[in-house]
């Protein structure tokens, strides 16, 4: 598969503690909630025999390239185009009572970044689009022209952990009066132009903290989350096991509170002679610091810089 003549590849992140997490047992069944290009979701498929794999995603795209890198286990492999939020009815629309495991791989794919038509990449010149399913919902066009100032530095400090927030926000709101924002590169100049030469000087480029903000607002991603975790971990079976990548300090804390929370026992007082509470913990936490990516793999692919794995197991 091609964009504009280049082949996309995505490199699965920690693959080899995904697969050590989640413990893939030959008939069990799975759920990759997040499958992308597949690349996790192939490993997984391999490890099987006799069992499932539930390949969910919202991006139309993404199952069409996840068809073609699974062809070879297309015999264990069910497709199904919807939001893992939604993972509850998906399994029973598909008469599963219950999972041996689930797999979510937060953000956005490789060839979803470098396909400059999906709207995600500061350095290639598209529509401001962002939205992994493009069928519905708010592009990130809307957001940045249609929010008020204050918003919009709210919706950039918060989710992009943006210093200069409030100064992109003023810079944005006094471009979109003349002509409206359309195009990526139209808002990464923006952006790095409203910054002091001292922070477009960084490594990273001056607009990724405000295009990963918008990227995370335009499909809720964190708003989505804690839920689904917890709808995910009601459907595993006992030893079952939850592996989530996060690449976001916001989405890591998220899922280190939930699990840390169904992990809980009793929330009696200390003093208390015996337990009224009744409340027993759901899950065991695999490891209790997030897993990070080696210096090989982050040598290989420096987009893994920032992701964190975490596993919890169904008591």
């Amino acid at each position: 598969m091609t964009v504009e003549g280049q082949e996309l590849v995505h490199r699965p992140v920690l693959l080899d503690e995904v697969l050590e997490g989640l413990a893939v047992r030959p008939g069990g069944c799975y759920v990759d909630g997040t499958t992308g290009g597949g690349s996790h979701s192939l490993e997984i498929a391999r490890r099987l025999a006799g069992g499932r794999l539930i390949c969910i995603d919202k991006d139309d795209y993404a199952l069409t390239r996840a068809a073609e890198t699974l062809q070879e286990v297309a015999d264990r492999v069910t497709f199904v185009r919807d939001d893992f939020k939604h993972i509850a009815d998906i399994l029973d629309r598909l008469s599963i009572p219950a999972i041996d495991g689930m797999l979510l791989d937060l953000g956005v794919s490789s060839f979803q970044l470098d396909d400059a038509a999906r709207g995600f990449s500061y350095q290639k010149d598209a529509a401001l689009d962002m939205r992994m399913d493009r069928s519905c919902g708010m592009t990130a066009a809307e957001l940045v022209n249609g929010l008020d100032e204050r918003a919009l530095a709210d919706l950039i400090f918060r989710y992009g952990e943006e210093r200069y927030a409030r100064r992109i926000a003023a810079a944005i709101v006094s471009a979109r009066q003349r002509q409206p924002i359309e195009t990526t590169l139209q808002l990464a100049g923006l952006v790095a132009g409203a910054m002091p030469a001292a922070a477009r000087r960084e490594a990273q480029h001056p607009a990724k903290r405000t295009f990963q903000a918008l990227r995370i607002a335009t499909n809720d991603e964190l708003g989505i989350l804690e839920g689904s975790l917890r709808a995910a971990v009601e459907r595993l079976t006992p030893g079952g096991r939850m592996a989530v990548i996060t690449f976001h300090s916001l989405e890591d804390r998220i899922v280190k509170s939930t699990f840390a929370d169904l992990a809980a026992g009793c929330t009696c007082p200390r003093d208390f002679p015996v337990c009224v509470c009744g409340r027993v913990p759901a899950v065991r936490l695999v490891n209790r610091k997030p897993i990070t990516p080696g210096e090989g793999e982050l040598a290989a692919n420096p987009r893994s810089r920032s992701a964190k794995l975490r596993v919890a197991e169904k008591l």
